[in-house]
């Protein structure tokens, strides 16, 4: 195949893998000479703690990428919009290739790239890596994008089945990599030199790198077909906990959706369940590509009128919430996974979700902003999108009236107190009855299990019924919009 271009670079940015990858087999398709690049973005950096675990995350899968790459990846710090263009500058590039990324920020730093690169005379060249179907690859009968997930589930799986999955292989055309030019020998830098400090990512076990996800990923199979039965239960080893190496692009969605795809042709429940929610994935992309708005606002505007708490008291319901201290075992156990862990039970999201907004009348946004602060796998459009859900102002989300009982939520989903137990110590002498709500546990039950409630362990910060009924009338204000839909 001729090549177009001479020289290209690669900008890697969510897409740190060698296997699989859109934008390295299309520089190496396109170009005699290929240079992989990595941006540590300042300005995304300059705010998170100095221990993240994600920037950790980051950091260790370069180290094993540098490695796939035979020790050819270029390293940079400061703004891209600065120094992809030097960089192409200096390498007399003709063409940078980067896998399209969907959100605000990420797009209006593109534009500026792509803006710097044409006043040297070379093009940025985005391509499709992230999801299976973008933008308005998916529409409705009416070229609309879709707000509601079951249709565009049903047209998203009609169009797979018409559109055979590439999995790129570049294994033939590495050899065009060419060595780090002078002045970028240094190997990836250490946690230390960009900033920050080590977390506690090796004692959670958690891998990084290519290698990580195809490990997870192994593991995961021979559960998959019992996932539609295992996925609710936050004690159970369910899930593929696959979301962080989506998220930075350690493991390809293409490589997921075919090895669902096998499955389901084998009659796998599971796999169909899975399938799903990679979808709902895609989803999330396309609403967030479509309507842009949504970082800031509720896809459904009237919901932006609703009052909800301010002031210092709802500070105190904040900061209690965010700490694990709501008096709500399941609620509080489901923080300290996240705050511990930098990971939650896609279940228990849902769970703490409806709490923050229906419980304690807050906006969805404060829940959003903690989330975006500590979750491994953060991602924009699956944050929000799950977070407009539960709040009932986003597209295709539960009804503002459905509101989840933190009691029996928990009753249903950890009947045993397992994971209750595990994040909970204080509770843990507790019978499998009382561990779901303390307070009404009998007091000699509370002595022999140590628990002196409103001391060791909060008293609930709000009653359940008391909640509910102000939820239903604080979205009075919208029910007459949804009712007529």
């Amino acid at each position: 195949m001729p090549t177009q271009f001479a020289t290209g670079l690669v900008w890697l940015r969510r897409d740190l893998r060698v296997h699989n990858n859109t934008a390295l087999h299309t520089a190496l398709q396109q170009c005699e000479r290929v240079v992989c690049a990595f941006v540590f973005d300042q300005d995304i950096l300059a705010p998170l703690p100095r221990a993240d675990r994600r920037v950790e995350f980051i950091r260790e899968s370069l180290v094993e990428l540098d490695n796939n790459l035979a020790g050819k990846l270029v390293v940079l710090q400061g703004r891209p919009e600065a120094c992809i263009p030097a960089l192409a500058q200096e390498l007399g590039v003709q063409a940078v290739f980067a896998a399209r990324d969907y959100e605000p920020q990420a797009q209006a730093r593109d534009a500026k790239v792509r803006e710097n690169l044409r006043a040297l005379d070379a093009t940025l060249v985005l391509v499709k890596d992230h999801v299976i179907f973008e933008e308005r690859e998916v529409l409705t009968q009416m070229a609309k994008p879709y707000g509601v997930f079951t249709p565009y589930k049903r047209a998203w799986l009609a169009r797979l089945e018409q559109t055979p999955l590439v999995q790129n292989d570049s294994t033939a055309l590495l050899h065009k990599l060419v060595a780090k030019p002078p002045g970028h020998a240094k190997a990836v830098p250490t946690l230390a030199e960009l900033g920050f400090e080590a977390t506690n990512l090796q004692q959670l076990s958690i891998p990084t790198g290519e290698s990580g996800a195809q490990q997870l990923l192994a593991n995961f199979v021979d559960r998959m077909g019992r996932y539609d039965q295992t996925r609710d239960f936050p004690a159970v080893k369910g899930p593929s906990y696959l979301s962080v190496h989506l998220r930075f692009g350690t493991v390809s969605i293409r490589q997921l959706v075919a090895l669902a795809q096998e499955h389901c042709a084998q009659g796998s429940p599971g796999a169909a369940t899975w399938l799903g929610e990679l979808v709902w994935r895609d989803f999330y992309f396309q609403i967030l590509a479509n309507f842009p708005q949504v970082a800031t606002q509720a896809f459904k505007p009237e919901y932006d009128h609703i009052a909800w708490e301010q002031g210092e008291h709802a500070q105190l319901l904040y900061a209690a919430w965010c700490q694990g201290r709501t008096g709500y075992p399941l609620v509080d156990a489901a923080m300290a996974q996240l705050n511990q862990t930098g990971y939650m039970h896609n279940r228990l999201r849902m769970v703490t979700g409806s709490f923050l907004v229906k419980h304690l009348g807050l906006d969805w946004r404060w829940g959003e902003r903690y989330f975006a602060e500590q979750l491994n796998d953060f991602d924009l459009s699956a944050n929000n999108g799950g977070w407009q859900w539960v709040s009932s102002s986003g597209c295709d989300a539960q009804p503002y009236f459905r509101i989840f009982n933190p009691i029996t939520q928990s009753e249903k989903f950890d009947a045993e107190g397992k994971f209750i137990r595990r994040y909970l110590p204080t509770l843990a002498a507790l019978g499998a009855k009382s561990i779901h709500a303390p307070w009404l546990a009998k007091p000699l039950e509370l002595n022999a299990a140590g628990i002196a409630l409103g001391e060791n362990y909060p008293l609930p910060i709000v009653d359940h019924a008391t909640a509910r009924a102000r939820t239903l009338q604080r979205y009075g204000i919208v029910k007459k919009a949804d009712s007529d839909g």
